[in-house]
C-alpha cells in the first residue's frame, strides 16, 4: 500500500519544542487521514532542528465509496418538500426514490452515493491546513516572499516542503500544494555546513539513507544513543565516569544534526567550588556534561560537549571556543561563591523582613518564624531534637538570599547546606537546610534524619495552612502554589518515615500562628484534611492499592491518621488475596445485598441487638457467638494497630457465615424470627466495620 513522506524543512526549531512539534505533526495528519475514511497501518515523526518529518505508511490508494440512506417527507407531501428532497439527494425524481413503510406513515427514502477521492487529493486538501494551523507554542512571521507580503506563521522560517505519496515499486507522486508561496517537491537538504547541497529524495526509506549521507540523523532517539555512548566511551577512556544527565541529553540532542562527542577541560581550582554549582555553570551556560573522578566521586576538571561538525582540525577550535566561554563563567561562580562563605547565613535574615511572601501571609521573616514554631512542636512527634530543629528552620531559608542561589536557583537548599556547614553548624542542621523541601515530587529522595523531617513537615503544613485560610486551594488543574505537590510531601514523609502525628493538631498550631484568620476558622483543619485524604488517595492507588480497597478503609472515618490507614490498607489487601479473605468478602456482602433490599422494603433500619432467646437453629447462635468473639478480637487488634492480627480474627468468621446462608432461611414466616434473623445480618455488617467498610469493596 503506498506511503506518504513529509518534511517540513526550516531554520532552526527550539530544542525544547521540538518532540511536542513531531508528535503533534503526526496525530494531526494521522487523525484527518482517519476522519476521511483513510485508515493506515503505521506512522512515525521524527525532528532535528532543522526538520520536521513524518512517514505514514499502508494508506489506501483511495478513499472508499459511500452510501447512505436519506429519509424524505412522507409519500403524499407537498411538491415544495418534495422538491427539496430531490435537491439534496441528487435525484431526478421519485421514481429514483425508495419507500419505506413506517407506523406513522409512507415515507420516501433517497440513497446518496458519494464515490471516494484518490488519497493522494485528499492529501493535498488537509495537509496545507495542518501547516498553516500547526500549534506552535510560539510561532513568527517573516518577511515577504516573491514579492509577497508573508502569511504563514510559523516557529521559524519555513524554506521547503517535501511531500510524496506513492508504491514502494513505483516512482512516488509529489503531493502538489503550496504554503505561502512554498511549493511542494521532492527535494530536501543535508547538513548546514558539511553538506548543503539539494537533495532530491522519493520516499521515506530512500530519505532517510540520504539524509544520513549528508550528515544528518534523523532519529532523535538514534542521535541520543550516539552522543551518550561516544560520551561514556571518551570519558572512560581516561579513567573518568559521565555524570549522566537526561534531561540535558534530550536538549543536546535537539541542538545538532550531526553529533561529535569532545572532551575538554579547565583549570583546576575551579574544583574548589561545589560540584553542583560546577555542574550548573556548564551545563545552563555550554550545555555540556560534567565527569566525575570513578576513584573519589567528586567532579573532574574536565567536561563533554556535543558539536554539530566533524571539525579538520580534530575539534581543537570547537574545544577551545568552549573552555573559554566556560572558564569565564567558573570564574564568577567562583567569585560568587568565596563571597558567600564571608556572610554568616543569620546575618542574612533581616532582609526577610522586607520581602513579602505573599500579601495576605505576610513577609518571608513572619514565615519563618511560624516554620521554627511549628517545627519545635513536631521535632517531639518525630525523635528531632527541639534546638536542632528551630536552629535548621532558622537557617534554612537564608541562602535564598547568596549570590550563588541567585544566579543558579536550582541550588537553593543545597548551598544553604554548605554554607552551614562552613559556618560549623551541626550536621543534622545542615543537611535539614538542603532537605527540608524535599520531596519534591513522587520520584525525590525521603529525607529520614529526624531534624529534617520536622522542619520539612513544618514548612509544607505552614504553606498548606496559610493558603487555605486565605481561600487560595488549587482549582481544577491550577496550582499556582503547588499544594498538591506539598500535601503529597507531607503524605510521604509520614508514610515512608512511619510517622504517627495528628495532622489535626498540627494544622491547628500553624493555623494560630497565621496573622490572617480564616472566617469559619474551626473548619480549615477538617477541609485541610479531607484535601490530605483525596491526595493519599491518589497516592496509593499509584503505588498499586485497589482504588475500592482505599475507599472502603476511608469510609471508616480517621483520616487524621494517615500512617494507619496506609497500613490499614495494606493488610486489608493481603487478606483479601487469601481463600478466607474472598469467601469472608462474599458472605458478607450477600449480607449487606439482603438487608438492602429488606430495609428498603421495610422502609426501616435493622440496627439494634439481636434477641438471643429467639435463635432457633444452631447456626444462628453460632454465627452470634462468633460475631461476639470476633468483634472483640478485631478491635483489640485494631487498637494495638496489629492489622494483620486484625484480618487474621476476621477470618474466623467465614465458617459459620457460610453455615448460616446454607441452612438459615432469613425471610422466614414468623416476623419477629425474621426481624431477628436480619439483626444477626446487621451485626455480621458492623463486626466487619472493624476493619473496613465491606460494601465498598468490589467483587
Amino acid at each position: 500500500m503506498p506511503e506518504l513522506l513529509l518534511e517540513l524543512f526550516s531554520e532552526e526549531i527550539p530544542a525544547r519544542m521540538q518532540a511536542k512539534a513531531a508528535d503533534d505533526l503526526r496525530r494531526l495528519v494521522t487523525d484527518k487521514l482517519v476522519a476521511e475514511g483513510l485508515v493506515y497501518e503505521g506512522a512515525k515523526a521524527f525532528a532535528t532542528p532543522r526538520r520536521l518529518a513524518l512517514t505514514v505508511h499502508g494508506i489506501p490508494a483511495r478513499q472508499p465509496d459511500l452510501k447512505t440512506e436519506r429519509r424524505g417527507p412522507k409519500v403524499g407531501a407537498p411538491d415544495a418538500a418534495v422538491q427539496g428532497f430531490l435537491k439534496a439527494t441528487d435525484l431526478k425524481s421519485l421514481d429514483e426514490a425508495k419507500i419505506q413503510r413506517d407506523p406513522k406513515g409512507d415515507f420516501y427514502i433517497g440513497l446518496i452515493e458519494k464515490p471516494g477521492r484518490d488519497a493522494i487529493d485528499v492529501l493535498a486538501e488537509i495537509l496545507p491546513v495542518i501547516i498553516r494551523t500547526f500549534p506552535w507554542p510560539k510561532s513568527m512571521r517573516w518577511g515577504a516572499r516573491s514579492g509577497k507580503p508573508g502569511s504563514l506563521s510559523w516557529v521559524r522560517p519555513l524554506h521547503a516542503i517535501t511531500a510524496t505519496f506513492g508504491l514502494e515499486t513505483e516512482e512516488p507522486d509529489v503531493v502538489k500544494f503550496e504554503v505561502d508561496g512554498i511549493e511542494t517537491g521532492q527535494t530536501t537538504y543535508g547538513h548546514r555546513f558539511m553538506a548543503p547541497d539539494a537533495i532530491s529524495v522519493r520516499r521515506f526509506e530512500d530519505y532517510e539513507a540520504k539524509l544520513k549521507a549528508a550528515k544528518v540523523i534523523l532519529d532523535p532517539q538514534a542521535r541520543k544513543d550516539i552522543i551518550f555512548a561516544d560520551a561514556k566511551e571518551l570519558t572512560f577512556a581516561q579513567g573518568f565516569e559521565l555524570v549522566e544527565d537526561q534531561v540535558l541529553l534530550d536538549e543536546v540532542s535537539g541542538l545538532v544534526e550531526w553529533p561529535v562527542v569532545m572532551m575538554g577541560s579547565f583549570e583546576a581550582e575551579y574544583l574548589a567550588i561545589p560540584d553542583e554549582v560546577i555542574r550548573a555553570t556548564i551545563r545552563n551556560n555550554q550545555k555540556c556534561f560534567v565527569v566525575k573522578d570513578t576513584k573519589t566521586g567528586k567532579l573532574t576538571n574536565k567536561f563533554v560537549l556535543t558539536a554539530n561538525i566533524e571539525a579538520t582540525d580534530g575539534g581543537k577550535v570547537i574545544v577551545s571556543g568552549n573552555e573559554r566561554v566556560i572558564r569565564p563563567r567558573l570564574s564568577d561562580a567562583k567569585f560568587f561563591y568565596e563571597t558567600d562563605l564571608k556572610t554568616k547565613l543569620e546575618d542574612r535574615l533581616p532582609k526577610f523582613e522586607q520581602i513579602v511572601f505573599h500579601e495576605k501571609l505576610g513577609t518571608q521573616a513572619a514565615r519563618i518564624k511560624r516554620i521554627e514554631s511549628l517545627a519545635a512542636e513536631i521535632a517531639p512527634l518525630v525523635g528531632a531534637d527541639v534546638a536542632k530543629a528551630m536552629r535548621a528552620a532558622h537557617l534554612a531559608k537564608a541562602d535564598l538570599l547568596t549570590e550563588v542561589v541567585g544566579e543558579f536557583p536550582e541550588v537553593q537548599g543545597l548551598m544553604g547546606k554548605y554554607y552551614a556547614l562552613a559556618q560549623g553548624e551541626d550536621g543534622s542542621v545542615a543537611a535539614a537546610c538542603e532537605e527540608h523541601y524535599k520531596p519534591q515530587g513522587p520520584a525525590d529522595r525521603v529525607p529520614t534524619d529526624p531534624v529534617s523531617v520536622a522542619v520539612a513537615l513544618a514548612d509544607k503544613i505552614d504553606t498548606l495552612v496559610g493558603f487555605w485560610a486565605i481561600d487560595e486551594k488549587p482549582t481544577g488543574s491550577k496550582d499556582p502554589y503547588a499544594l498538591r505537590r506539598a500535601a503529597l510531601g507531607v503524605i510521604r514523609l509520614i508514610a515512608e518515615n512511619g510517622l504517627r502525628l495528628s495532622l489535626t493538631k498540627v494544622a491547628a498550631s500553624a493555623l494560630a500562628g497565621l496573622l490572617v484568620k480564616p472566617a469559619d476558622a474551626t473548619r480549615l483543619p477538617s477541609d485541610l484534611l479531607a484535601f490530605f485524604a483525596d491526595r493519599l488517595k491518589v497516592q496509593l492507588r499509584e503505588q498499586g492499592a485497589r482504588h475500592d480497597l482505599v475507599d472502603a478503609v476511608f469510609a471508616l472515618g480517621g483520616q487524621d491518621d494517615l500512617l494507619m490507614i496506609v497500613r490499614r490498607v495494606e493488610a486489608l489487601g493481603k487478606f483479601l488475596e487469601s481463600d478466607d479473605g474472598k469467601n469472608l468478602l462474599a458472605g458478607t456482602k450477600r449480607a449487606s445485598n439482603i438487608l438492602s433490599i429488606e430495609e428498603k422494603k421495610d422502609k426501616r433500619s435493622f440496627d439494634g441487638a439481636p434477641d438471643a432467646a429467639l435463635y432457633g437453629l444452631a447456626e444462628e447462635k453460632a454465627l452470634a457467638k462468633a460475631i461476639g468473639e470476633v468483634q472483640a478480637e478485631a478491635s483489640a487488634a485494631v487498637a494495638k494497630e496489629d492489622f494483620a492480627a486484625a484480618m487474621s480474627a476476621m477470618a474466623k468468621l467465614r465458617p459459620p457465615v457460610d453455615a448460616f446462608f446454607d441452612k438459615v432461611r432469613v425471610n422466614d414466616d414468623d416476623a419477629k424470627v425474621r426481624e431477628n434473623r436480619l439483626k444477626l445480618l446487621n451485626e455480621i455488617r458492623s463486626a466487619t466495620r472493624a476493619v473496613a467498610d465491606f460494601s465498598k469493596i468490589q467483587d
